[in-house]
């Protein structure tokens, strides 16, 4: 039982990481920077931009910047996995929902190391291993705030670009919050009480 799930979360992760790739060197090496196609509407468009920074367009930090953006991304993705891993070995099986929440996270982090760690390399030389940029394509201008709202107004409601890998950070996270919240609930609990035993 634990091997078959094991197996599945490993399916998962590569499938989720081969669509993120797939879909970014295909908007890569078929659209030029700045190019955008309509898909339904003008609310759903492919926007190829690259993003020298975190997720959703957000920079950080310049050169040294991104060295740490892409170790903390790595780091995060070992211990997601090593999580993971430990949480499959528990005698009590833990619920399918918490380990499919984490494995999202874990192969967004992966998809977006890939492009900091080898995009710079392969498309193009443009820079050193570690400093690539990350491929961005969905966007989805909802709509325009009217001109009366104050602060908002003449501003797109949902304005970031973004990537598969954001995706399944974004619904991994959300999922484990609004629906497994118990789960880590009664994590915390436990580690309290252990605590309290050492005392």
């Amino acid at each position: 039982m634990k091997k078959n799930r094991g197996k599945f979360l490993l399916l998962l992760g590569a499938l989720l990481v081969i669509a993120d790739q797939v879909i970014k060197i295909l908007v890569k090496t078929n659209m030029s920077i700045g190019e955008h196609i309509n898909v339904l509407g003008n609310w759903f468009q492919l926007l190829f931009i690259e993003n020298e920074g975190m997720a959703f367009g957000m920079a950080f930090g310049g050169v040294a910047g991104k060295y740490v953006l892409t170790l903390f991304r790595i780091a995060l993705f070992v211990a997601l996995t090593w999580w993971i891993s430990k949480l499959l070995k528990r005698d009590k099986p833990v619920p399918t929902g918490v380990l499919v929440g984490l494995t999202l996270i874990a192969a967004g982090a992966l998809g977006n190391i890939i492009d900091c760690l080898f995009y710079g390399i392969a498309f193009g030389h443009y820079a050193p291993l570690g400093q690539g940029r990350v491929v961005d394509m969905f966007y989805f201008p909802l709509w325009t705030w009217p001109d009366w709202v104050p602060w908002l107004g003449g501003h797109i409601f949902f304005e970031p670009i973004f990537n598969f890998a954001d995706s399944c950070v974004s619904v991994g996270a959300i999922y484990l919050i609004l629906f497994q919240w118990k789960f880590f609930a009664t994590e915390e609990n436990k580690d309290k009480d252990k605590k309290k035993g050492r005392k």
